[in-house]
């Protein structure tokens, strides 16, 4: 959030846009803010597809060889328990889009 691919504008856009999508009923935004130093574990971009049957789960890992689709049991497990982890450690829904707006107002 706080790393500027593009200019000023267009980081406020972006930003913008990710609140603007955190209001969706299906959505949720959670932040884990630089002050949170001890976490470490969520090194790379992953993406959790789940739904009522377990079995069908998949997690897209982005890593520098490429993306990854994991989707064996033992793996999802894995990235089950990271993904509590996260979700243990990130600021809930509204204090994160505080902290989003904040960054937005701050450029």
């Amino acid at each position: 959030l706080r790393i500027r691919v593009a200019g000023r504008a267009a980081t406020q856009v972006q930003l913008h846009r990710i609140l603007e999508l955190s209001e969706l009923e299906h959505i949720t935004v959670q932040v884990i803010p630089f002050t949170h130093e001890d976490f470490a574990g969520a090194g790379s971009t992953m993406v959790h597809s789940g739904g009522s049957l377990p079995q069908l789960d998949t997690v897209v890992r982005d890593a520098p060889h490429g993306t990854a689709f994991v989707d064996s049991e033992a793996q999802l497990e894995h990235f089950r328990t990271l993904f509590r982890r996260v979700r243990g450690e990130a600021l809930p829904p509204k204090q994160s889009r505080d902290l989003i707006n904040q960054l937005a107002k701050e450029l």
